[in-house]
């Protein structure tokens, strides 16, 4: 009964896998690069990252943004970087099509161009490159390797416990047939402790049910932030100084921020993100503005978290490894090389089945 039930399953990993592979691959390798995406800018990107340190205060979000109006020409503002805990580190502004840094102390333009190579990966990881129709496939797909991971564990169970050995260890001086099944085998049991968790942080981001399911399990609501009484602004400013009342304004009311954003949403909302230092969950304030008028219409302390707001905070520093520091970065960089590697070792033992068929 057990033997014609893990025929079964077997039958089930087999053909999510074929169906399934290649995309499981470009996930995971492009996982495993954007892991060290800070270190690899720090590392390849100083120029633009950081200017000369001078004993001057910052020269202001209009100044720097009225630069970058200048500069960009027809390309329309989505998104403000500013590191509070760095000095000489530049301002970065970004468009749909192109990215600039400026110079903090003085607001000039450091450097522009368009997205890198890291940015490519990214997109790759998330949409394939392919817009939404890329953002399906990639979700179903992670879907899919989640039921081949609880597959393969059901694979991977001995049918005696004197074979628990040897399901544990990779038989190198035996056949090529042999270290490669191993390799998927073994490497893959030990990985699929780290890959289960990686793919459920990243079926957050991509389905609402999942959200649901946490808020279920902690008993509590995912908050969007909180209505606030505020007035509309009489006169509304140019978006330069819009910006920078709201940067300055919230800055004084919520000090002690390390990084602070700007991003612009769809239907014409502007969401204000501040990082507090932080150990696990992350300390993050929110606000949400009227992008055209300025008028803040819902605020989200961290103070104020509930369990699924947590969750929530700590998911992608869980995603990504960066939770338990460089240690953990290596970890699921580990974890994404061995997942690539599955469908090439599954793919082979398949085709060496049927060839001996």
């Amino acid at each position: 009964m057990f033997k014609k039930f893990k025929n079964i399953i077997r039958q089930i990993h087999l053909w999510l896998g074929l169906g399934t592979g290649l995309i499981v691959f470009v996930v995971s390798i492009t996982g495993c690069l954007y892991v060290f995406e800070e270190e690899i800018r720090e590392a390849t990107q100083q120029a633009r990252l950081y200017v000369p340190l001078q004993q001057k205060p910052f020269v202001g979000l209009d100044k720097v943004i009225a630069s970058f109006e200048k500069a960009a020409g027809k390309e329309k503002l989505t998104v403000i970087r500013i590191s509070n805990y760095i000095p000489n580190a530049t301002v970065e502004i970004a468009s749909k099509n192109k990215i600039f840094y400026f110079n903090p102390y003085d607001g000039t333009l450091v450097y522009k161009g368009g997205h890198d190579w890291l940015d490519t990966v990214e997109e790759i990881h998330m949409t394939l490159l392919m817009g939404e129709t890329g953002k399906f496939i990639q979700r179903w797909a992670v879907v899919v390797f989640v039921l081949m991971l609880i597959s393969g564990w059901i694979l991977w169970f001995p049918r005696q416990m004197r074979l628990l050995k040897q399901s544990l260890s990779i038989k190198w001086k035996g056949s090529f047939k042999r270290v490669n099944y191993d390799l998927h085998n073994v490497l893959g049991f030990y990985a699929s402790w780290i890959l289960i968790v990686i793919s459920v942080t990243g079926l957050f981001f991509a389905f609402k049910e999942v959200k649901t399911a946490a808020s279920f399990f902690t008993g509590s609501k995912l908050s969007n932030g909180k209505a606030q009484q505020s007035v509309k602004p009489a006169v509304i400013e140019p978006l330069a100084m819009r910006y920078n009342t709201i940067y300055k304004n919230i800055s004084l009311q919520y000090p002690g921020a390390v990084l602070t954003s700007f991003s612009v949403r769809k239907g014409g909302e502007l969401r204000l993100r501040l990082i507090y230092p932080y150990r696990w969950a992350r300390n993050q304030n929110t606000f949400f503005f009227d992008e055209a008028s300025g008028q803040l219409l819902r605020a989200k302390l961290y103070k104020e978290f509930n369990g699924a707001d947590l969750i929530e905070a700590t998911n992608y520093d869980l995603h990504t490894g960066r939770l338990f520091g460089l240690s953990g970065k290596i970890l699921a960089c580990l974890a994404a090389l061995i997942s690539a590697s599955l469908p090439i070792t599954g793919l082979l033992i398949w085709l060496k089945k049927k060839r001996k068929r």
